[in-house]
């Protein structure tokens, strides 16, 4: 009887109904046309200021063109109403220093809500520009000693570089502090976020941020701009990027806003349109990721809706098997019938050049020297594990990945701890981090240059990192054993310190909330005893 009404399409409920409509409407086809047809558009805003570089709000942003300069990551849930945030973790410095030496930026990012923009636009990336404004004016304060005590301003002015303190000695009383959100955020929700603009301000000046470097190179204030595909531009009166009296970090939101599904016909196919096809890529992409499809895409928009499943199946295991051949992370994917588609080392150093960033698609899949991190002067570093075979300069290897890889040192100076992400064990980053710190500690000692690897290079092994230097390192950077740590309990602000450290050289840090919160919590368990005392042998897992 049941099997007669699921047959029956009259006999369907509304409820299953709907999703067989949903599932044929969110075909794969059906996505990646959606996701080929608004790169045009973003294609065509890039190009009105081909001065400012193109960057990606990971991950739905990075489906929208075939080349980026860089990548960004501010989430959406930090502009969500009532939920407002300005985090540490994601600072993204880089963008801000990247738009200083450019004279501003623009980044891409798109919505399935039927929102003109994402939170991430709306409300996130506008608070995020804000408070750098409000430390930048701070800081200026400061170095022409309004309001500044004698001593604190000498203070200041030995941690900054003689070329740097001329160039930034600026009227402060003009730099534009207010905060910029778009017309379609109430007035009253405003207010709500600009009574924590302050607080949000001082978590970032005690960070450890580098508000030095960030003060040299942006010369005007941070503004957002927003730009959709319903934005009228006048291609005759487009304004030069230098004309504007600020630093223009322009919004683009790829998709066209819909909250129903447009039926779209060419010559030879029928397909409906998606708005943010990109996001959610797990639920319908099978495996492909933004590299592949901008490598095999004429092919796959070409094909049609009939033949791209299979097209797609076939690049994707490929790709896996020329992974597996090289060592790299290379898991199969399987699809079931529902798949569719302060003053230390941590604050102040020379100003990080980002000039030489770029990611493209022969890029994003191959590793090489310059994708591993090194953090400072402290001998270690963060990559990929592909890294671990081609970096040069390494003298130990920690490797957090699922992977053993082929021997290249002998056993005191490498260690494979397989460490999951804290969705599969919420545990297995604190049990792995004893053995961790402890090899980290030996081959220091001894004056070895570590790097500390995992599959992608940006959760895992920057939490195995932060350990690492929470443990083993003083406030202002230096090696020393675990003297210091074993005098004294690690706060959050430490935390976020030492995390604001590392990403300043490790752009694309993506620590999650649950690796986090085990290093901390194993860091103040009071089990790790005298990290001097009784250290580990070290062996292979």
């Amino acid at each position: 009887m049941e099997d007669e009404r699921m047959e029956n399409p009259a006999s369907l409920s509304i409820y299953k109904a709907s999703r067989t409509i949903k599932r044929k409407h969110n075909s794969l086809y059906n996505a990646l046309r959606s996701i080929y047809e608004d790169s045009i558009f973003v294609g065509e805003i890039s190009e009105l200021w081909p001065e400012l570089p193109l960057l990606a709000n990971l991950r739905c942003g990075l489906w929208y063109s075939p080349k980026f300069h860089s990548t960004c990551y501010f989430k959406s849930t930090d502009g969500h109403t009532n939920n407002w945030s300005f985090n540490t973790s994601r600072l993204n410095l880089h963008v801000a220093l990247l738009a200083g030496q450019r004279g501003g930026c623009m980044i891409v990012d798109s919505t399935r809500k039927g929102k003109r923009f994402p939170d991430s636009m709306s409300k996130t990336i506008p608070i995020w520009t804000c408070v750098l404004n409000r430390a930048i004016a701070n800081y200026r304060r400061k170095l022409i000693g309004v309001n500044t005590p004698k001593d604190q301003e000498s203070n200041i002015n030995d941690h900054v570089p003689n070329n740097h303190t001329e160039d930034v000695k600026e009227d402060a009383s003009s730099w534009d502090c207010s905060l910029h959100l778009p017309i379609w955020v109430s007035d009253t929700e405003k207010t709500l976020i600009e009574e924590r603009l302050d607080g949000w301000t001082k978590d970032l000046e005690t960070s450890g941020a580098d508000i030095a470097s960030i003060a040299f190179y942006i010369k005007k204030p941070l503004q957002p701009l927003w730009i959709s595909q319903k934005t009228v531009i006048w291609l005759n009166e487009v304004p030069e990027s230098s004309s504007w009296d600020f630093t223009p970090i322009i919004l683009v939101s790829a998709s066209f806003s819909t909250s129903v599904f447009q039926q779209r016909t060419t010559s030879e196919f029928s397909w409906n349109y998606i708005s943010g096809a990109g996001d959610d890529e797990e639920s319908w992409a099978r495996g492909l990721t933004p590299t592949l499809f901008w490598k095999h895409v004429y092919d796959l928009i070409n094909l049609g809706p009939n033949l791209c499943n299979q097209k797609v199946a076939d690049i994707v295991e490929k790709n896996r098997v020329y992974c597996a051949q090289r060592g790299e992370d290379a898991p199969q994917i399987s699809l079931t019938s529902k798949t569719f588609g302060h003053s230390n080392q941590y604050a102040v150093q020379e100003p990080l050049n980002v000039e030489n960033l770029c990611i493209d698609g022969d890029e994003m899949s191959k590793g090489d020297d310059n994708s591993v991190s090194w953090l400072g002067d402290t001998n270690v570093a963060v990559g990929k594990i592909l890294l671990a075979k081609e970096a040069s300069s390494i003298d130990s290897i920690l490797n957090c990945g699922p992977e053993e890889i082929p021997r290249l040192m002998d056993d005191t100076a490498y260690l494979h701890l397989p460490i999951v992400g804290c969705k599969f064990d919420r545990f297995s980053l604190s049990r792995s981090l004893p053995s961790a710190i402890n090899f980290a500690n030996i081959n220091l000692r001894k004056g070895k240059r570590l790097l500390v690897c995992c599959a992608n290079g940006e959760d895992i092994s920057i939490c195995v990192c932060l350990a690492i230097l929470l443990a083993l390192f003083d406030d202002r950077g230096c090696f020393d054993e675990g003297r210091s740590f074993n005098k004294k309990n690690t706060t959050k602000l430490e935390l976020r310190q030492r995390l604001v450290f590392i990403c300043k050289y490790a752009v694309n840090a993506r620590p999650s909330r649950g690796n986090l919160k085990q290093v901390f919590n194993y860091l103040n368990s009071g089990n790790i005893g005298p990290v001097l005392e009784k250290p580990l042998s070290v062996s292979s897992a």
